[in-house]
């Protein structure tokens, strides 16, 4: 079977023809939620973090954990492996991840005017017309970010598709028997053609998989399990980075041979960066002081540690609320809500986060409530830079520590 992949624009009314497809070719429908959730439960990655990765949201530390990259290698494996074990037909905007080389892939797209769907909205949905518009623009920036990202392209743009339906114009008995007499036309002997392409299908999956882990900025062809690898960013050892990228894919089954080659993007760095060190990745620097917070976050920089800078207690608050942080270093004398204050609210929420209390303004009694609250040190300003690090290193040796413990039991 060929792949089928429909997008639609919401109140497009896609479901009925989508729904009468599934009917007539006996598979199921898998939609962009059913993919993220078969990710999440296979590669185990936070269900909140790969949602984010779709609707193209910054991710914070991305630059040291590449979680975008892996989230998007997760996805394209996961569907990957949909195909090469079952027949479906996606429908969502996921579907593009599917490479154009893949060429019995039978792209759909359904839509028709914003105001008709707003309509549909009302009509079908029983929504309010400002409701409806509501949910319709948010819908509409999420895949036109997607394929922008993709493609540099609009989410309608015509030449992602292979076919167009206008829903105001053809009801879902027409829509489904043209995108039929489409897929007939693709299947026409290509037997062998399909299983060659499915088979290079899961290759790519796996190859993207292996370089995400690696960093960003890094692409791949394959033909036939020869694979070339492109650098299209800054590098410092270039030799020892392309050794990286050949020894990691040279492991994938299928790949027989690994070349790189440099890309547009590509010169080389002034600061040699380590993906491996064993130090935290998830940095938030909680100080009102920004002269003070802003230097301090470009010296931990300098020595590979990833941070984050919240300005006041509430931004941390919220900060920690949204995205996965391991360490936190705290001022205490904060307007608003104050250091002992989120110290308290982060132990009571988020207990694994180790909290580092650097202050200028402390005392004993400071110091020991601090402890007692939960605080992983207590350290005054001015600090050494090199005690600060040596701090990290040892709350994330902690972190570290109780992930074992947990993995074991």
């Amino acid at each position: 079977m060929s792949i089928l992949t429909i997008t639609s624009g919401l109140y497009s009314n896609a479901g009925q023809t989508v729904g009468k497809l599934s009917e007539k070719l006996n598979c199921q429908v898998l939609t962009d939620a059913d993919i993220i959730e078969k990710t999440h439960h296979t590669f185990d990655i936070n269900l909140p973090t790969l949602q984010k990765v779709v609707e193209s949201k910054p991710l914070a530390f991305n630059d040291f954990s590449h979680e975008k990259e892996k989230c998007l290698a997760a996805i394209k494996k996961t569907i990957s492996t949909i195909v090469l074990s079952e027949d479906c037909i996606f429908h969502g905007i996921l579907g593009h991840l599917i490479p154009a080389e893949i060429s019995h892939t039978l792209k759909v797209l359904i839509i028709t005017d914003k105001k008709t769907r707003i309509q549909n909205g009302m009509a079908l949905h029983g929504l309010a017309k400002k409701e409806a518009q509501k949910r319709l623009d948010h819908s509409d920036k999420v895949a036109a970010l997607w394929t922008n990202q993709l493609f540099h392209r609009k989410a309608w743009d015509e030449s992602l598709y292979d076919i167009v339906i206008p829903s105001d114009k053809l009801d879902p008995e027409e829509s489904v028997s043209l995108i039929l007499n489409h897929r007939d036309k693709l299947l026409i002997n290509k037997e062998d053609l399909i299983k060659k392409e499915i088979s290079n299908l899961n290759l790519f999956a796996d190859v993207d998989l292996a370089l995400s882990g690696i960093g960003q900025g890094l692409s791949a062809e394959n033909n036939d399990g020869n694979v070339i690898v492109t650098i299209d960013k800054k590098v410092m050892m270039l030799t020892r980075f392309q050794q990286k990228i050949i020894t990691a894919v040279q492991k994938i089954p299928g790949v027989k041979s690994v070349e790189t080659k440099i890309g547009k993007n590509y010169y080389k760095g002034n600061i040699v960066r380590n993906y491996e060190f064993e130090t935290p990745l998830r940095v938030l620097l909680v100080d009102d002081e920004k002269e003070f917070v802003q230097t301090l976050s470009e010296r931990l920089k300098m020595r590979q540690f990833a941070s984050e800078i919240a300005y006041n207690g509430q931004e941390a608050l919220d900060f920690t609320d949204q995205e996965d942080t391991e360490v936190m270093v705290l001022d205490l004398k904060m307007p608003g809500i104050d250091g002992f204050e989120v110290l308290k609210k982060i132990k009571q929420t988020k207990p694994d986060i180790e909290v580092i209390i650097l202050t200028g303004h402390g005392t004993e009694k400071d110091r020991k409530t601090c402890m007692d609250l939960g605080a992983f040190a207590y350290l005054q300003k001015p600090a050494d830079i090199d005690l600060i690090t040596d701090t990290m290193k040892r709350a994330y040796e902690k972190i570290a520590l109780k992930r074992n413990q947990t993995a074991l039991k």
